[in-house]
């Protein structure tokens, strides 16, 4: 790990890191229908927010496999959908495939965009310092109006890193003057090498990385994404199906390897003789001084404690299954 990597990395777990968040994208749904519609569509319950809440949930597909995970952020007369920018068109699409007779209108953005996202033990002292007001002791999705330089933004609590994190969303204007404030409050820049081991650390699986649009949501194992109790949405029958049954055919799992070499993405897993799987992301971990992954395996390997071999480009090494995350916040 190079010198600016450990200095990002211990300003996310020791300090205020902060990020670009514009590798995140936004989508506005307004309309009379919109809670209902959204309601229907996706995996987590939305009906029940009230303006200033949020969730955590997953659109997929009639066969129930993954169009995005996505956060959803009910405002008084709007949804936002906060998604992986990669994922923006692709949700916006599937979405607007099922809206018939429906008051629901979707806009990109809508004049407000991510910006930067703070996150560390010292987060909430930057944004207090910045915005001069505060979340304290709020749940995770949860999202208020606060003000920068006297413009509107609005902040929400979410976590890329495992630590307390907040996101700030406003006009795309406001991004350098929001960066520079940020820094000048003691938040250090960081890159998304860095984030990438920061999230594997936490366990945070990573669209297009660890999951795509042939993965199953009780193969990677969102089960804060899902409610059991909403009813009817896309994709449910499969989800209640797999539920039922108790256990998908595979699922993705943490892995702690040997050496220092990171296996590549793809890399086969092997059980003696036996393909059983193979590695989505790897890093090398400062929290655990080891190299640490995600990747899927088929049920008979999946308990902690099994070691399995991983392909290097040259070799192979060691990885055993370990419970997720690998590192955990200290309250």
């Amino acid at each position: 790990m190079n010198a600016n990597l450990e200095t990002e990395w211990s300003a996310v777990r020791r300090g205020c890191g902060l990020l670009d968040a514009r590798f995140r994208g936004l989508l506005c749904m307004t309309g009379e229908d919109r809670v209902t519609f959204l309601q229907g569509m996706v995996s987590n319950d939305v009906k029940h927010l009230a303006a200033g809440e949020g969730t955590y949930a997953a659109l997929l597909t009639v066969q129930g496999k993954l169009v995005s995970d996505l956060r959803v952020y009910a405002l008084a007369d709007e949804l936002w959908l906060d998604v992986p920018v990669a994922r923006v068109g692709a949700v916006r699409e599937a979405l607007e495939r099922y809206i018939v007779a429906d008051d629901v209108e979707l806009a990109g953005e809508a004049g407000w965009a991510p910006l930067v996202a703070v996150e560390g033990p010292q987060a909430l002292r930057v944004l207090q310092a910045v915005t001069g007001d505060a979340i304290e002791d709020a749940p995770p999705y949860t999202h208020r109006a606060l003000h920068f330089d006297g413009a509107a933004v609005r902040v929400a609590v979410a976590s890329h890193a495992g630590e307390n994190g907040f996101v700030f969303f406003g006009h795309s204007a406001l991004h350098a003057a929001l960066w520079e404030r940020c820094r000048a409050a003691g938040a250090e820049p960081v890159e998304m090498e860095t984030l990438d081991v920061l999230r594997l650390e936490a366990g945070i699986p990573w669209y297009g990385r660890d999951m795509d649009d042939t993965t199953l949501i009780g193969e990677v194992g969102l089960e804060t994404a899902i409610s059991y109790q909403k009813g009817c949405y896309l994709g449910q029958e499969v989800v209640e199906r797999v539920s039922a049954r108790g256990q998908v055919q595979r699922k993705l799992v943490g892995l702690l390897c040997e050496g220092q070499a990171l296996p590549p993405h793809g890399a086969k897993l092997m059980h003696e003789a036996t393909e059983v799987g193979w590695i989505t992301s790897a890093a090398w971990s400062p929290a655990r001084a080891a190299v640490i992954g995600l990747g899927y395996t088929r049920r008979d390997y999946w308990a902690a404690g099994t070691e399995l071999q991983a392909a290097l480009a040259e070799g192979t090494t060691t990885a055993r299954v370990e419970p997720l995350p690998f590192y955990t916040r200290t309250p």
